[in-house]
């Protein structure tokens, strides 16, 4: 197995951990050690990719397990963050739309012998919305940071429907050449 298909799973390794130090009680650091997780976590998505394409080293296995863990991770920090109420459930359902979507929408695509690379726009929203997850669990107690977290919420929500929109926009033949 090569280095960046360790690099996923070592991210999909952390989720738990992460989850974990989020949502109970163990530490007076829970939350600085759950945001160092998800960095380190956020970093290795970084990485693989760059080190698979640099140094050809891009397999099936993450062609398919990248982007899951990927999702895996932001959707877990999401889901955590609704729980400890610092993230609406409407919002995190339509994330979580967006990412079925595009997981049908790639299948066919696969299906039909059609590869569809990521976007700008995509990786804009998985930016902003890894982003918004650090500052949401940094929880600091302050007005103005209370205002950025929400500005980063909604500006994570809008390049995430943008994306949605621009994906299948550019994708749109997809679903009119099945076999």
């Amino acid at each position: 197995m090569n280095l960046p298909n360790r690099l996923t799973i070592l991210r999909v390794i952390l989720i738990p951990f992460f989850v974990l130090f989020l949502l109970l009680p163990i530490t007076e650091y829970d939350n600085y050690i759950a945001v160092g997780i998800f960095i380190l976590a956020s970093l290795t998505d970084m990485l693989d990719g760059k080190i698979a394409r640099k140094y050809n080293m891009v397999t099936n296995f993450g062609k398919f397990m990248d982007p899951l863990a990927d999702k895996l991770l932001v959707c877990s920090a999401m889901i955590c963050l609704v729980e400890t109420g610092q993230l609406a459930a409407w919002i995190v359902v339509i994330i979580i739309s967006r990412e079925f979507i595009i997981s049908g929408f790639r299948l066919v695509a696969s299906d039909n012998g059609v590869v569809i690379a990521a976007s700008y726009w995509g990786k804009f929203k998985t930016t902003f919305q890894m982003l918004m997850v650090i500052a949401l669990i940094l929880n600091i107690d302050h007005e103005y940071y209370r205002i950025f977290c929400g500005v980063l919420t909604y500006v994570a929500l809008a390049l995430t429907v943008i994306s949605l929109v621009d994906y299948i926009w550019k994708n749109r033949t997809v679903l009119k050449e099945q076999k």
